[in-house]
């Protein structure tokens, strides 16, 4: 079996778009700093989420039946901060009051201000080793500004 800290030195090598992956249920709101996420196909549009199947907070996401897939742009490193988890005495109302939301179709939360953002129905939950897989039929779109893209690469942010 390969060492993992070996491995996840070689996967800081690996650029991947900085996106935060939302829910909500019963009043309660969640929101995870991701950069494993993915096109499935574009009839019917679906997506895949990757979040870390440890936390018991991401619970959530299986409870919902939703998630939003909220793109982000080089100028909003202190959301991805925020909602990464490296400041654990946020909570999540804190980390939601520093963007602007709504709701589409499903009801989780949408960043306004993402780059682009898929709110999407929640087709299929899979645990596979340390992360839950969603894969998501997207219900609607929407769009903010165009501008560079934040990236996550040699464990900081880039821009592209």
């Amino acid at each position: 079996m390969l060492d993992p800290s070996l491995y996840r030195d070689a996967m800081s090598r690996y650029a991947g778009h900085v996106q935060i992956v939302t829910t909500a249920h019963a009043g309660e709101k969640r929101g995870v700093t991701i950069t494993a996420a993915c096109s499935l196909s574009d009839n019917p549009a679906m997506v895949l989420a990757c979040v870390n199947a440890s936390n018991p907070k991401n619970a959530i996401f299986s409870r919902s039946g939703n998630f939003a897939l909220n793109t982000l742009s080089a100028d909003q490193v202190d959301l991805a901060n925020a909602f990464s988890g490296r400041d654990p005495s946020l909570t999540a109302e804190q980390r939601f009051a520093l963007g602007d939301w709504q709701e589409l179709v499903t009801g989780a939360p949408v960043l306004k201000t993402a780059m682009a953002a898929f709110d999407c129905r929640l087709v299929e939950l899979k645990v596979m080793a340390t992360h839950m897989l969603l894969i998501g039929e997207v219900m609607g779109v929407s769009f903010g500004e165009h501008g560079q893209a934040l990236l996550y690469m040699d464990r900081g942010y880039r821009t592209l």
